[in-house]
C-alpha cells in the first residue's frame, strides 16, 4: 500500500517550509497561485489526508463525538446511533464509538480512554450495572473536567446534563388502558429489565393504569427477572399456571418470547391474547403475527441527543441551562392485538 505523504516530506521535495505547504494547502493568499498550485497538485498524487485531529487540537477541539452505549445487539441502540451518527456528520462532526456491555468497569475504562483529548463530549445511556449499583462518579469527574455529556433513554437524574428520555411512564399507561378498552382484565406484564429506570417507569405507567381502573396488582401475572433463562423458565409457567387474556411486555426479548410461548401453545393471537410490545425492533413487523409495539422513535431521541451536545459545545453562554427533552412515542397496533 502506498504510504500517505505527510506535511514534511511535500516540504523537502519543494524546498520550502512546512508552514509554507500548511499554508498553499489552505489555500492561504499569502502563498502565490503557482506554488499553491503545484504543492496542491504533488498533494493530491501523493494521497496526502490532513490530520483533522492534530488540526482540531491546535484549537483545543477534535470536532469528534464519543457515543457510549451499552449493548450493540439491541436494535434500539443501533437506530439511535444512526441518528447521532447523520445529525453530527451533517454538523461537520465525527463519532466514535464505545461499548460498555452493561458493565460500570467498562463504562469507566472506556470513558476515560477517550477522554484525553480525543473527543469533545459524549453522549451515553447507562450500564445496566451502572444503574444497578448507582455509581455515577465517573460521570461528574467528566463533566467537571469540562467535557460535557448528554445522556439518553437511560440517565442518571442526580447528574446535572442534558437528556433525551421517552415518555416511559405514560406510554406504558396508555399502552395498558388500550389493552383494557378491547376488554382485557388479566393483563400480564412481562420484562428482562426490571433493574433499570425505563423499566421501573414502565411498571409504574402499568400499575397506574390498573388502578385506575380499580384492577389489583396481581403478583402471579408479573414476570419481572432480569436473567434471561430465568425469565423465560418463569413465563413458562405462567402460561402453564394462569389463563391470561392480554400480554404488556417491557422489552423485545419479553415481548418475542411471550409470542412464541403463546403460538407453541396453540393460543389465537389476538382473539384469545392480546399482546403489546416495548421497542419497535426489526423483528415485531417480522412475527406472526405481526406484534403490536410502543414505538420509541430511536432516531429522533439520536438526533436530538447530537443536536444538544453541539449547541454546548458552540455556546459561549455563562449560564447554560440544561434541560430535558422527552421524545413521544407511538402506539402502533399491528396484528398482535385486536382492533378497537
Amino acid at each position: 500500500m502506498k504510504a500517505k505523504a505527510t506535511l514534511k516530506q511535500i516540504a523537502k521535495e519543494f524546498e520550502v517550509s512546512i508552514s509554507t505547504v500548511s499554508k498553499a494547502l489552505s489555500d492561504s493568499p499569502e502563498i502565490s497561485e503557482a506554488t499553491k498550485i503545484k504543492i496542491q497538485e504533488y498533494a493530491k498524487l501523493q494521497n496526502y489526508k490532513p490530520n483533522s485531529i492534530a488540526k482540531n487540537l491546535k484549537n483545543q477541539r477534535t470536532n469528534t463525538i464519543g457515543v457510549i452505549i451499552p449493548n450493540i445487539l439491541n436494535p434500539f441502540f443501533a437506530k439511535v446511533f444512526s441518528g447521532i451518527e447523520k445529525a453530527a456528520l451533517a454538523k461537520g462532526y465525527n463519532v466514535i464509538t464505545g461499548i460498555s456491555n452493561e458493565s460500570y468497569e467498562k463504562e469507566m475504562q472506556v470513558m476515560d480512554m477517550l477522554n484525553n483529548g480525543t473527543i469533545d463530549g459524549f453522549i451515553v445511556s447507562v450500564a445496566e450495572e451502572t444503574q444497578s449499583v448507582k455509581e455515577y462518579q465517573h460521570f461528574k469527574d467528566i463533566i467537571n473536567s469540562g467535557t460535557p455529556i448528554v445522556m439518553f433513554d437511560r440517565v442518571a437524574e442526580t447528574i446535572v446534563c442534558d437528556k433525551v428520555i421517552v415518555d416511559d411512564f405514560e406510554s406504558s399507561y396508555d399502552a395498558t388502558q388500550h389493552l383494557l378498552k378491547l376488554g382485557s382484565k388479566k393483563i400480564a406484564l412481562l420484562s428482562t429489565i426490571g433493574n433499570l429506570s425505563v423499566g421501573k417507569l414502565r411498571f409504574d405507567g402499568y400499575q397506574k393504569a390498573l388502578e385506575e381502573n380499580n384492577i389489583k396488582l396481581n403478583d402471579k401475572l408479573l414476570v419481572v427477572e432480569n436473567e434471561i433463562d430465568l425469565f423465560d423458565k418463569k413465563l413458562t409457567n405462567l402460561f402453564l399456571k394462569e389463563k391470561v387474556d392480554a400480554i404488556f411486555a417491557l422489552d423485545e426479548h419479553a415481548s418475542t418470547m411471550a409470542m412464541k410461548l403463546a403460538i407453541k401453545k396453540g393460543i389465537k393471537i389476538p382473539e384469545q391474547l392480546n399482546i403489546i410490545g416495548f421497542a419497535d425492533g426489526v423483528w415485531s413487523k417480522r412475527l406472526t403475527p405481526s406484534l403490536s409495539t410502543v414505538s420509541q422513535h430511536a432516531p429522533e431521541i439520536g438526533a436530538k441527543a447530537a443536536e444538544l451536545l453541539i449547541n454546548k459545545l458552540n455556546t459561549k453562554d455563562e449560564f447554560y441551562q440544561h434541560q430535558t427533552v422527552v421524545i413521544k412515542t407511538e402506539l402502533r397496533q399491528r396484528e398482535s392485538t385486536r382492533k378497537l
